[in-house]
């Protein structure tokens, strides 16, 4: 990836490009002059400066040089039109890291679209500096990014964005059944086909921001699959992708969705990272009046009192789950709002304020609220395996804690049980942790029992 220029900005990619090469400025225009005359535009003499007003004057280079440009890079020369300077260059770089170089316009969005496929975690791209996420967000809250409306290609109405949307909902039931992995895959290809339309049909704005919506959303569902398969940096690289095509569609509701599933990556994961994730649900709710959906205001609330028992703030996170409970009052049925959020339910609240007590060591009380949230929202294991094992494993670490060894084993036999072949390294992960606080106690017979046939 290449790395920020000194003041801050991104660096140019021409500036990229000839730095991975090694050329000098000379070296770099003979090689575009060599490219200009085999493109059959004949001779042309470049100065040594032409590169610096290129990059730090903001010049244009004349047409036949961006063609020559994109000639040497082996870049597809339509690209020069549908990009522009010097935008289509960064199809030249390879790089997961450019989708944080990119300029925040729809073009620029397309781009971070471009080659999503692929099941490789570059750890390169993981965002570690906290200052890192806060130039993202600095660059969405200021984005204004206008569609630059294709005018060749098959005309698409608001059926056909209808189609991704309702295929989208379906990958989402999907995920709760046959596994991450499958559902990843499906995620990109929709991503892929939905890139496809954005740039090789023409439609109104209305559909244009449609699409772009629905790009965001296939790149959240592949991070959250990502993030469930333990691809980690994936994940981060999906988000900021779907980041991306919500603000193109000018979504804040679909934008502060994309940065609450983040913030539950960067404190799960990433060597847990509350302050991370609490920026970035600081950031969505930034101006809370333009989320139009209550649930994704709960989901928020919800999140940030999960980042808080991992900082170790209680008041904070127990403040943060009554103001999810109170959000979550003004929620409408799941078919008008989000239906990104079909999963979220004063049930789901409660879970979450009894995994945030146990992080903060109040067993008692995660027990009360794991009881509130079978009262509130008895959980469908048929419907999401995944949540009744994380769920379950983290209610038998509370009795454990309690010193309550026979509730502990009995609630674990019964997660083996419903765990079966999910795939999922959050649930594996979950009762891995599960077990490696039984072995404290693996000299009494029934967790002996339980610690040899969960192996």
């Amino acid at each position: 990836m290449a790395k920020a220029a000194e003041d801050g900005q991104p660096i140019h990619p021409l500036t990229a490009l000839r730095a991975r090469e090694g050329l000098s400025a000379a070296r770099y225009l003979a090689r575009i002059g060599q490219a200009h005359q085999e493109l059959g535009f004949g001779r042309v003499a470049f100065r040594r400066e032409q590169v610096t007003r290129w990059t730090r004057n903001g010049v244009t280079p004349q047409p036949t040089t961006l063609l020559a440009m994109a000639h040497y890079h082996g870049i597809d020369l339509a690209s020069v039109d549908r990009y522009g300077w010097p935008d289509f260059l960064h199809l030249a770089l390879h790089d997961d890291g450019v989708v944080l170089e990119l300029p925040w316009t729809a073009a620029g969005t397309v781009l971070s679209l471009t080659d999503l496929g692929g099941h490789v975690d570059r750890r390169t791209f993981l965002i570690t500096p906290t200052g890192a996420l806060g130039a993202i967000l600095a660059q969405w809250a200021t984005a204004e990014p206008s569609l630059a409306l294709p005018i060749n290609g098959r005309r698409l109405g608001t059926s056909d964005a209808r189609l991704f949307e309702l295929r989208l909902d379906a990958l989402r039931h999907l995920d709760d059944t046959v596994g991450a992995e499958q559902v990843y895959q499906g995620a990109v290809f929709e991503l892929q086909m939905i890139r496809d339309r954005i740039e090789n049909a023409t439609y109104t704005e209305e559909t244009g921001r449609r699409l772009f919506a629905a790009a965001a959303e296939a790149s959240r569902l592949a991070g959250w699959c990502a993030y469930d398969e333990g691809r980690h940096a994936a994940a981060e690289r999906h988000f900021v992708t779907a980041l991306r095509a919500a603000a193109t569609a000018q979504d804040p509701t679909l934008s502060a969705l994309v940065l609450g599933f983040w913030a539950n990556l960067r404190y799960n994961a990433m060597k847990s990272d509350p302050r991370g994730a609490l920026h970035l649900i600081e950031a969505a709710m930034s101006d809370r009046k333009k989320i139009s959906s209550p649930r994704v205001r709960a989901m928020l609330h919800a999140r940030a009192a999960r980042a808080h028992s991992k900082a170790g703030e209680n008041a904070a996170a127990y403040a943060r789950i009554d103001d999810a409970l109170a959000a979550y009052e003004s929620a409408e049925a799941i078919e008008a709002d989000v239906p990104a959020l079909y999963w979220l339910s004063r049930g789901e609240i409660h879970q979450v304020a009894a995994s945030s007590a146990l992080s903060l060591g109040e067993p008692r009380k995660a027990l009360d609220h794991f009881s509130a949230a079978t009262q509130e929202d008895p959980y469908d294991t048929e419907r999401e395996i995944r949540g009744t094992v994380i769920y379950d494993a983290r209610r038998a670490e509370a009795h454990l804690a309690l010193g309550e060894l026979d509730a502990a084993v009995a609630i674990g036999h019964d997660v083996i049980d419903v765990m079966g072949g999910v795939d999922s390294a959050r649930s594996t992960s979950t009762l891995a942790d599960l077990r490696t606080q039984l072995r404290q106690h693996r000299h009494v017979p029934l967790v002996a029992e339980f610690l040899s046939i969960s192996a």
